[in-house]
């Protein structure tokens, strides 16, 4: 079958970052299913992936974002069969999506939301499940308490996570919600999206947080250059407050944190599926809660961008913007050319 992925660690500029690969359709195993993909976004993690080299002697097929239709199931999957419009974000020690066909387990997947098209779908999984985690399994901020009087700030606001952190903040919590971003289009996206407050990440955090007059957070999300931000964030942070980031900074020293009791969790939705840990069909469960709150109206998708069909020349287009840094919400591919 068709996929696309990398043979050895690359960067854009190579002529072989990325290639057309022609490898066996996956058979499930036990708890798999198989599913036709039908579209794909693109997130930072298929760039750092492809700047390393693929475990092994085989090449690595890039991607995680996905909405496809079931068409085999493995002997004990029982909560879905064939024809199920499902969306899901995978795990790291796969396979990826970037392929006509993926087999994936049930038990991180949900059936893909009623009102949205495939490729609006298909920007969510792998987002939403970072943000839900990050908000309520590592920060412990609780769903549905809307009379929450904290603040959380969100480092990196128009990306793909800080976009949908925003809306299941604003939604499902009382939080005051402030992203922060450095350009007109990415200010109004997050306004967009829900955002309380827009402050610029070019300036001290703080000194940004003191202008529009809350002087600290209970709550901040480090989405990117946390190591960068990492004094503003101690400063910004009231005491007893919590960070909880997703980058990979160089360097993190968490000992500034300690005379204020913080607390620093790392998120990273990929850790359940990996280790297969006892709470793993949690992904397929939040999938299935955020699938409905799109179709309820409480949640939207965080499209941006549709580069076209899925295709070498689109992956590159995809990875170069990424890469860029001048992104806005998800990038999408949608069918095979």
């Amino acid at each position: 079958m068709k996929a696309f992925g990398h043979r050895r660690a690359t960067r854009m500029d190579e002529t072989d970052a990325l290639v057309e690969l022609d490898i066996p359709t996956p058979v499930p195993g036990p708890r798999d299913v198989v599913v036709e993909i039908r579209a794909v976004s693109v997130n930072p993690v298929d760039t750092k992936l492809r700047s390393m080299d693929p475990p092994g002697d085989e090449p690595r097929v890039l991607g995680y974002d996905a909405v496809g239709t079931v068409v085999a199931t493995g002997g004990q999957v029982r909560g879905f069969r064939a024809g199920d419009r499902v969306f899901y974000a995978g795990t790291a020690n796969r396979q990826g999506s970037d392929a006509r066909f993926q087999a994936v387990d049930e038990r991180l997947i949900a059936l893909a939301p009623k009102s949205l098209s495939d490729a609006e779908a298909a920007a969510l999984p792998l987002t939403a499940l970072t943000a839900w985690e990050l908000l309520f399994d590592r920060l412990g901020v609780r769903l549905g308490e809307m009379d929450n009087p904290e603040a959380i700030m969100i480092v990196g606001g128009a990306g793909g996570v800080g976009s949908i952190l925003t809306q299941i903040a604003r939604r499902l919590t009382g939080l005051t919600v402030i992203a922060t971003a450095s350009r007109p289009e990415t200010t109004d996206w997050c306004l967009e999206m829900g955002a309380h407050h827009v402050i610029d990440h070019r300036r001290p955090l703080d000194q940004e947080l003191a202008r529009i007059g809350i002087p600290q957070v209970r709550y901040v999300a480090g989405l990117t250059a946390s190591g960068e931000h990492r004094d503003a964030i101690v400063r910004s942070l009231a005491p007893q407050g919590a960070l909880a980031l997703i980058d990979d900074p160089g360097e993190f020293d968490i000992m500034p944190f300690k005379r204020k009791a913080l607390s620093v969790h790392w998120e990273y939705m990929f850790a359940r599926p990996m280790f297969e840990t006892p709470d793993m069909p949690a992904q397929g469960r939040i999938l299935a809660q955020v699938a409905s709150l799109v179709d309820a109206g409480l949640l939207k998708t965080t499209l941006h961008e549709m580069l076209g069909p899925i295709t070498i020349a689109n992956l590159r287009r995809a990875h170069e913007l990424l890469e860029s840094g001048k992104g806005i919400g998800k990038v999408v591919l949608c069918g095979f050319a």
